[in-house]
Parts: structure tokens; C-alpha cells; sequence
């Protein structure tokens, strides 16, 4: 039950609930979902590991976090509660996967939810643009607004179209980032020497998956694939070929207009890089508690494109370092299972003298190479959501704590068959979040100074 409302909600998020129910959405179906899916959950909570977890510690120190940015940095009560009611959804997603979405089949099940959802958009915006003619000319004149298409000039002053989304995804880059996340995870349905199952199951929602990419015409999810694309490669390759590899795909990308004629370089660049430095501005100016959660457009004008720079100003340095605290295990844990020499084999479940019941209840059996391999994947995934999020303002949306969560699950796994070594103290686990913490920053600084020169 717990598993099946968790699929819902995440559905539910992105495709939004008018999408899904209809006239029903006015009821604020979404709303009584969550509260349906905690009370749910709340009973398996205290035996799962996600309360062990220092995610768990980061998500709450994340909600304080978005609640002083408010309270002290606008001095709004009423904004305070507003914005940590906002956060708290998305937060949920970690909690979710880590509670109902624990084994591989489950795994499996959600990335096909998220292929769905994703295909789903891609026929939606190509329908739309299919359609062309008086639909295409109202979204030029911003006379629609509920379209799975935006109208939006090139450099070279045309007109082009890029797929979007609904609700949390109905930016293209929002949406484009969510494709490359999910493109990775695909694999998890490979099986070598069967080559119908990999037609079926990988390689046509692969492709799928591509086109709708290219459809969103985003230039942080071209970068994204690309850096997926060498640390997928570099490992059978090597790093060099590797980087020839994504060389060659930029230029075919390029060739292509992947980015709807638009430039990528410093240059075409320089407004986005003006913005991480009044981000940095906003920081120096606000540096415990930032200028308030979702505030940074109203301080600058425009949204600032990077993930870092709008959580640091946002929420000050307090609320960096509870990101930073969520991100820093989510990354060291799943690298950990990824990585060969760091697994073991471990001891598989007994099944030779186990009563039938008891094994149909037991863990999967999984082995050495396949938990390496989900590792892999899921390090690929955020791989593509963090690379991605260097050029979008969206350092507190659920995909971000879904991956986590599945990172999370995947070394739960691992660890329960005493295939890896135990989590690290929480003690050095907030040690290494302060120095990621003043790492980050310094690496924005550095990024604005390099970019300004190269102007």
C-alpha cells in the first residue's frame, strides 16, 4: 500500500494533479495524498534506516533553514511557513524511497514511472508542435499559457520551440534535467545476450528519452548527457577516448541545433555569470541566513541559474551547510557501492534449508557485479542532475531527494548483505558537509572570477 501511494504522489508531482484527476484537483487531491502516504509510512519508519540516516538530519536542518531565511532575513512570519510547507513535499520524496522503494524490483518500478511520466510530456510537446499553425502563432504572442510547448527567439532573432513540462517541470531545463536523470537509470533493465529485452527495454526508451532531450533544446542538459556520457565511457575506454567521445557528440550535437541556435560559451554566458556574482553578493551581505527562500529573483531580477549560488543566498551559509549535508553522503555512499574495490562479496540470504515462506519473504539475491552495476547507475544519474544544476536554480526540488534516496536504498541493500562498510560517523560526516560547505563557495567564487576574465 505504502509502496503503491509513493508511486502516486510522485506521479502526482509531475504531472501535476490537474493532469491526473481532473476537476478532482480543486479538492487539493495532492494534499490529502501526502497526508494519506505519512500516516501510511509513519509505522515502518522507525525499523527502516532512513531515520539513521544523516539525510534525515539534513532534510529537517534544511526546513529550519528555509524557515529563518524568511522569519529573519524578511522578517515575514506568514512567508516563513509558507515557504517551509512548500519545501517539506519535496523533502518527503527521500523518505518515500527509502521507506517503500528498498529492493530492486521496487527500483525498477519507479524508473519505469519516471520513464512514463517523461514520455508521456515528450508526446504531449510533440503532438503540440505537430499541430503547428494558429497553436504555434498564440505561443509566440504568450496567448496560451497551459502548453507542453514555450515559444522562444534564437540568437539569431527566429523563433524556435522547446518542450516543457507541467506544474514543478514546466521550464525545459526543469524538464531536460529530469530526462537526463532518469536516461542512466534505464540500464538497470539490461541483460546481456538478450538482445530483444534491451531493444524493448533500454535502447527504444533510450531513444525516446533523446529526442525528448533534444526537444527541450537546454543547454545544461546537453552539457549534462555529456558528462554522463564520459564517466559512462571512461571506464571501458579510458578518460582521454572518452573525452574524444563527448568532443565528437558536441559537435554532432551542435550540428544538429540541439540548443535551438543558441551559443555555448563565456560570452553567451555573461548574464548568467553576472547573476552568480550577485548571488555572491547577496551572501556577503546575508551570510547567515541569506536573503530568504525563493527570494533571490526578487533581489536580482532574474532567477540565478546554478543550484549552489541560489541555496547559498537563499538560506545563507546556515542552510548550505544542511545541503551540503545531504548531498556529501548521498554522493560518498553510492561512489562507495560503485566502486569495485569497495565491495565485497558478502554473504548471500540462506536458501538451502529455509522454509519456502521465509525465502519468498527474504531479500533479493544480488551479488557483487550487480550491486556494482546499480551503484554505477544511480552515480551516473546524479552525475547528470548535478552537472545540470551548475545552470539552474533548483537546489530543493524532489528529483534531488528521490536520487538521494535511491542512492540510499541501493547502499542499504549492499550493507544489509555485508557487502560494504557501515555509514560514516555523523561527527566526520558534519565535518566533511562544513568543508564541502566552504568548498562550494570558493569554487562559485573562483567559476565567477575565471568566467568575468575570459569575457
Amino acid at each position: 500500500m505504502g509502496f503503491f501511494l509513493s508511486a502516486l504522489y510522485f506521479v502526482t508531482y509531475y504531472l501535476t494533479p490537474t493532469t491526473l484527476f481532473g476537476s478532482f484537483a480543486e479538492a487539493r487531491v495532492e494534499l490529502i495524498l501526502a497526508a494519506i502516504v505519512m500516516i501510511v509510512s509513519l509505522p515502518g519508519l522507525a525499523r527502516s534506516f532512513v531515520v539513521r540516516s544523516p539525510q534525515l538530519l539534513a532534510l529537517i536542518g534544511l526546513a529550519f533553514a528555509v524557515l529563518l531565511s524568511v522569519l529573519v532575513g524578511v522578517h515575514w512570519a506568514g512567508g516563513a511557513v509558507s515557504g517551509t510547507l512548500g519545501f517539506i513535499p519535496n523533502a518527503f520524496a527521500y523518505m518515500l524511497v527509502g521507506l517503500h522503494c528498498n529492493s530492486r524490483k521496487r527500483l525498477k518500478v519507479l524508473v519505469v514511472l519516471l520513464v512514463g511520466v517523461c514520455i508521456f510530456v515528450i508526446a504531449r510537446g510533440y503532438w503540440e508542435l505537430q499541430r503547428g499553425g494558429a497553436q504555434l502563432e498564440a505561443l509566440q504572442a504568450g496567448r496560451i499559457a497551459s502548453s507542453y510547448l514555450m515559444a522562444q527567439r534564437s540568437d539569431a532573432g527566429e523563433w524556435f520551440y522547446r518542450l516543457r513540462g507541467q506544474g514543478q517541470i514546466n521550464d525545459p531545463n526543469d524538464f531536460g534535467q529530469l530526462i537526463v536523470c532518469t536516461i542512466p537509470l534505464v540500464f538497470i533493465f539490461w541483460r546481456p545476450r538478450n538482445a530483444l529485452l534491451n531493444l524493448l527495454g533500454v535502447v527504444l526508451p533510450v531513444a525516446a528519452l533523446l529526442f525528448g532531450v533534444y526537444l527541450t533544446h537546454s543547454r545544461g542538459a546537453l552539457l549534462a548527457l555529456l558528462a554522463i556520457a564520459i564517466f559512462a565511457a571512461r571506464r571501458r575506454i579510458g578518460t582521454i577516448p572518452a573525452l574524444l567521445l563527448a568532443g565528437g557528440l558536441f559537435v554532432a550535437a551542435s550540428a544538429l541545433h540541439f540548443t535551438g541556435g543558441r551559443e555555448i560559451s563565456a560570452t553567451s554566458g555573461s548574464d548568467r555569470t553576472g547573476l552568480w556574482g550577485a548571488g555572491l553578493q547577496m551572501l556577503k551581505s546575508h551570510p547567515l541566513f541569506g536573503v530568504g527562500y525563493g527570494n533571490f529573483a526578487d533581489s536580482a531580477g532574474l532567477t540565478a541559474h546554478n543550484s549552489i549560488v541560489v541555496c547559498a543566498a537563499e538560506l545563507g551559509l546556515f542552510g548550505l551547510f544542511f545541503w551540503s549535508l545531504f548531498l556529501f553522503p548521498t554522493v560518498r555512499d553510492i561512489l562507495t557501492v560503485a566502486s569495485s574495490a569497495k565491495v565485497s562479496e558478502g554473504e548471500l540470504p540462506e536458501t538451502g534449508h529455509t522454509p519456502l515462506a521465509a525465502r519468498v519473504r527474504g531479500p533479493e539475491i544480488l551479488d557483487k557485479a550487480e550491486i556494482n552495476r546499480l551503484g554505477r547507475l544511480v552515480a551516473l544519474s546524479l552525475t547528470g542532475f548535478l552537472v545540470a544544476g551548475l545552470f539552474l536554480s533548483r537546489a530543493y526540488v524532489l528529483t534531488l531527494f528521490l536520487l538521494g534516496g535511491v542512492a540510499e536504498a541501493v547502499f542499504e541493500m549492499a550493507l544489509q548483505r555485508g557487502m560494504v562498510a557501515p555509514r560514516l560517523k555523523l561527527v566526520r560526516i558534519m565535518a566533511y558537509a562544513g568543508i564541502l560547505t566552504v568548498s562550494l563557495v570558493l569554487m562559485m567564487y573562483v567559476m565567477v572570477r575565471v568566467l568575468n576574465v575570459m569575457r
